[in-house]
């Protein structure tokens, strides 16, 4: 057997702070009463990095009628909150897996009852209904009227889980970026080559904004922004752990989406796995697999299947951001108004992280504010260089934004 690697991140549910001192068991799903491992969290509610066993990498690179990954139960439990049992969290040879867990505060005396998650099969993996064609450009005079001015790359997008016309399904209110993330962990594996990852989830987010910027489904009368139907949108898995080779790449690019001459709305770039399925014009997931072994570049890969006039754009609005970054990194020897609020958002985190030194907000990034930035980077999942660049300074934002409250809900 292989290795693959797993953290898991426990918060609570009504405020996002991290819970230290939970308690982890895991499991094999197919034994969940023989725990194999047993964890403790931190003050930034995180537990160790550790190794459990996998399949054979080769299996994730190829398409195989073996499940490539294996398959983990967890039960996490601390004082105060309502026990939480995680069943399919999903561990691929050579790769870092993040759980995420939010866990209920106990309401009114004792609790009889455990919240229970279930992952679904990996969609490579299990069978899910294929994706309906529709229009990669949306017309302006019929039900995908545009309302939108600009692109703007939302704060919250809303997650119908189920098909449209569902009215039962619940709906999420999710943070764009992990949106995407969990996309993108849904939908292929975290060990294919960075350029095929960064080019699939130039697809997910593009598509995704699409929706967005065309008010795709609330112009049919519904109160959500996208599903979590593969036939309808991308599947989206309420709970499931992601990755963190898609985490890092979706944090440097979430601005970005694919655009063609001419065409103000972002593509509605739609793909599929290229084995159960097939789609021609689209782009299939196994053969970016494929390109991205052989060295073609994220955009080589997009052209090769959508066409030579596949541009990749950034979108003119964050919504949700107290400040847009500055347009340069913030090293040693920075200063400004920019360090300055930098400064002041890692004090408000660094009250509820208390793994982040308090530094004084003085307007100049010397040796201190560079720890206090290492150490940011090393709770949240992004390389530790001490350097503020674009995914650490908005990866700053949205956290401080989550812990002021300061977040308006779409």
């Amino acid at each position: 057997m292989a290795q693959g690697f797993l953290q898991v991140d426990v918060v609570a549910d009504d405020n996002n702070f991290p819970i230290n001192g939970a308690k982890v068991s895991i499991a094999h799903t197919e034994t969940p009463e023989t725990v194999v491992k047993e964890l403790g969290t931190n003050s930034s509610g995180q537990t160790e990095n550790i190794a459990l066993e996998a399949p054979p990498l080769d299996l994730s690179l190829r398409p195989s009628a073996e499940r490539p990954y294996a398959e983990y139960t967890l039960r996490i439990t601390a004082p105060g909150y309502e026990p939480l049992i995680i069943s399919g969290t999903e561990i691929l040879a050579d790769a870092t897996a993040i759980q995420p867990a939010r866990m209920k505060h106990i309401e009114n005396g004792p609790l009889e009852a455990e919240e229970t998650i279930i992952i679904p099969e990996h969609t490579l993996y299990g069978s899910y209904p294929p994706k309906i064609a529709e229009s990669e450009i949306k017309p302006v005079n019929e039900s995908g009227e545009i309302v939108l001015s600009r692109v703007v790359v939302p704060q919250t997008v809303v997650v119908h889980d189920g098909v449209p016309s569902n009215a039962s399904a619940s709906n999420y209110y999710v943070p764009y970026r992990d949106y995407i993330k969990n996309v993108a962990s849904s939908e292929i594996y975290a060990t294919w080559p960075q350029s095929t990852i960064t080019a699939n989830v130039l697809a997910i987010m593009s598509f995704t904004l699409n929706r967005v910027y065309t008010e795709w489904y609330r112009n049919q009368g519904y109160d959500f922004t996208i599903t979590s139907s593969t036939a309808y949108d991308h599947k989206w898995i309420h709970g499931r752990n992601i990755y963190e080779s898609i985490s890092v790449v979706v944090d440097d690019i979430f601005d970005n989406y694919l655009s063609r001459p001419e065409v103000r709305q972002p593509i509605l770039t739609q793909y599929c796995d290229g084995r159960q399925v097939t789609c021609p014009g689209w782009m299939t997931q196994w053969g970016s697999c494929d390109l991205g072994e052989r060295g073609y570049s994220p955009i080589e890969i997009l052209r090769y299947f959508y066409g030579g006039d596949m541009y990749i754009n950034s979108a003119e609005q964050i919504s949700g951001i107290p400040s847009s970054w500055p347009g340069r990194d913030l090293t040693r020897g920075s200063s400004g108004d920019k360090v300055r609020q930098l400064q002041e958002q890692l004090n408000a985190i660094a009250s509820i992280y208390s793994a982040i030194p308090k530094i004084q907000a003085d307007g100049i990034y010397g040796p201190a504010t560079a720890r206090a930035v290492e150490a940011f980077q090393s709770v949240f999942g992004l390389p530790v260089t001490g350097v503020t660049d674009f995914a650490t300074w908005y990866k700053i934002s949205h956290i401080f934004v989550g812990v002021t409250r300061i977040a308006e809900l779409a």
